[in-house]
């Protein structure tokens, strides 16, 4: 598969690099998982929006540029190469904006949109609770109506982001009747509403990028339902589409990952050589990262031509996931002792950051639904296999 670019598509690859190269920040920002990092991160996403950078495939009237996937790809490509911020509102420009695009009312889409794209409004997601992980038919937070309002009460965990966000996006419980993927209503709410408890839950490396959160009688204006009563698990399952799929997690992130894990091997290679299979491990990850990049242009192409993604987007969450998880053990394993530096280390030197990538690549597996769960829905959903 070779890939051809128009002359279009070329031209904005320049404007691109050139935009990123004149307005990157000067110093790197500190995780947006400590309070002051979250405000560095807030800022630069303002500073994209000034560029129209902010989600360049939102329609020209709610702050993008119009582009279609595969300009997005080429942005992506671009930023990652440049070594640009991660974005602190992920949740809400790459799950929740195309969600409010397809679901949304055109008030919900006017009033979210914009401030999602600035970073003046972050977003959390509100899926897990203590005995409803990946299993989110199993949800059993209340929303109860009562009048212009629903009620809420119970209790998410794992939601990212959500000590220092704004909104939350999740699924309550909307008919005390009901079982599993039934009864269940897609709300978005303040989290600085009454009634609402945010405590942090640190990470591996001690930052707190986790919040539970308690309901505790919040009342939320029925106006804040995305896609209808009861609509829930259809809303979320396109949710979890584009979060599995293509927007949350980019090809240009594992070619960015893949590039660096080639450059460590060859600064290093006397003493990686030392074990042949560290060679081959990196081969594999720059050929696994390139293989990834050309099914997701492919994809990309079968969408603008009016395709879906189903539960093929399962496979690509695997794939990602555990790639990712293989290229930062390959790092380790070429850096030996030097791997257990932190960034912060007087000796860690450009190292220190295979530590905290191979950190976070733990949660892989895990995060937008375990792999167990998406080998699952292969079996039954694409393969046409029996339910255990």
């Amino acid at each position: 598969m070779e890939l051809n670019y128009t002359a279009a598509q070329r031209a904005l690859r320049e404007e691109i690099r050139a935009w990123l190269a004149a307005n990157l920040p000067a110093e790197p920002l500190q995780s947006f998982d400590c309070e002051a990092g979250f405000a560095q991160h807030r800022a630069w996403e303002a500073k994209l929006n000034e560029g129209r950078w902010g989600m360049v495939t939102w329609p020209k009237e709610l702050g993008g540029r119009g582009c279609d996937l595969i300009e997005w790809l080429i942005f992506e490509e671009e930023y990652y190469r440049a070594g640009a911020p991660a974005r602190v509102n992920q949740n809400g420009i790459f799950l929740l904006g195309p969600t409010l695009m397809e679901f949304g009312t055109a008030a919900q889409q006017e009033r979210f949109l914009p401030k999602m794209a600035t970073g003046e409004e972050v977003w959390a997601q509100g899926w897990s609770e203590p005995n409803a992980g990946s299993d989110m038919a199993a949800i059993r937070c209340r929303a109860e109506r009562r009048g212009d309002v629903y009620v809420l009460n119970g209790q998410k965990t794992w939601s990212t982001r959500a000590v220092w966000a704004d909104w939350l996006f999740g699924l309550f419980r909307s008919d005390p009747h009901s079982s599993r993927h039934h009864g269940l209503t897609f709300i978005l709410l303040p989290l600085n509403s009454p009634g609402i408890t945010v405590r942090p839950i640190a990470q591996l490396n001690g930052l707190p990028g986790f919040a539970e959160i308690f309901f505790d009688d919040v009342e939320v204006p029925v106006d804040n339902v995305l896609g209808g009563e009861g609509m829930g698990w259809h809303v979320a399952m396109s949710t979890a589409g584009f979060e599995r799929g293509l927007m949350l997690r980019s090809p240009a992130r594992f070619q960015e990952t893949a590039r660096r894990l080639v450059q460590l091997y060859l600064a290093n290679r006397e003493q990686a050589d030392l074990d042949p299979a560290i060679g081959e491990a990196v081969m594999r990850a720059w050929l696994d990262a390139e293989a990834y990049t050309l099914n997701t242009y492919m994809t990309a192409s079968r969408l603008l031509k009016g395709g879906k993604i189903g539960a093929e987007s399962s496979t690509n969450k695997i794939f990602w996931s555990e790639q990712d998880l293989r290229m930062h053990e390959t790092a380790l394993s070429i850096l030996g002792l030097r791997a257990e530096l932190q960034p912060e280390a007087p000796d860690a030197g450009d190292v220190g950051h295979w530590l905290d990538g191979f950190l976070f690549a733990q949660a892989g597996p895990i995060y937008a639904g375990t792999n167990e769960i998406q080998r699952n829905i292969i079996a039954e959903r694409l393969l046409g296999m029996p339910r255990a």
